[in-house]
């Protein structure tokens, strides 16, 4: 797959600052922007509902938010050329999947990417969870290897792609070569 105009990844550790460079490349962008939340929304945990509003108060009140914890290829679709999107984030979204085998999964990960080449300007955040240890268990090691290969997947298509770190932001499309396909 070649690069798609206008399709920008911002990848980073947890805190680093991704989501509020994917905002302001968003801001940049000239366009309306629709704002898709990938998260499942749980009313018993507050903490995460509190993470949830703070990321709702840093946005422009004229963005409009979509609630998307699973149809984002068809949300990627339908949407119009004329606004930007920025999903937040892949994290969350491959999260939703756990329980999907591997066959299935890769069904779902062709999806969204095929759902990539139709839209006009799309920014995508995702988490960066393997430079740590090797989870104990399970589930965690499924999680980030599922979640680093699609990272690999999109950033294979985007340009440019951002690393956020501690603050700081690197066009790693200008700093790095790309691996051999």
């Amino acid at each position: 797959m070649t690069s798609i105009k206008n399709l920008i990844l911002v990848t980073g550790p947890a805190r680093s600052g991704k989501s509020e460079w994917a905002e302001t490349l968003a801001m940049r962008s000239g366009k309306p922007v629709v704002y898709v939340a990938t998260a499942q929304v749980d009313p018993n945990d507050l903490e995460w509902l509190s993470r949830i509003e703070q990321h709702q108060r840093r946005r422009p009140r004229e963005w409009a938010t979509l609630q998307v914890p699973i149809t984002l290829a068809a949300t990627i679709r339908s949407s119009q050329n004329s606004s930007c999107l920025l999903v937040d984030s892949l994290g969350t979204w491959v999260a939703n999947f756990l329980d999907q085998d591997d066959e299935t999964w890769e069904k779902t990960c062709q999806e969204l990417l095929e759902s990539l080449d139709s839209v006009s300007d799309a920014i995508l955040v995702a988490e960066e969870t393997g430079w740590g240890v090797v989870p104990a268990y399970p589930l965690g090691r499924l999680f980030r290897d599922r979640l680093g290969g699609l990272v690999r997947r999109v950033g294979a298509i985007a340009n440019p792609v951002y690393l956020v770190t501690a603050g700081h932001v690197l066009n790693l499309s200008h700093l790095g070569t790309p691996l051999p396909k």
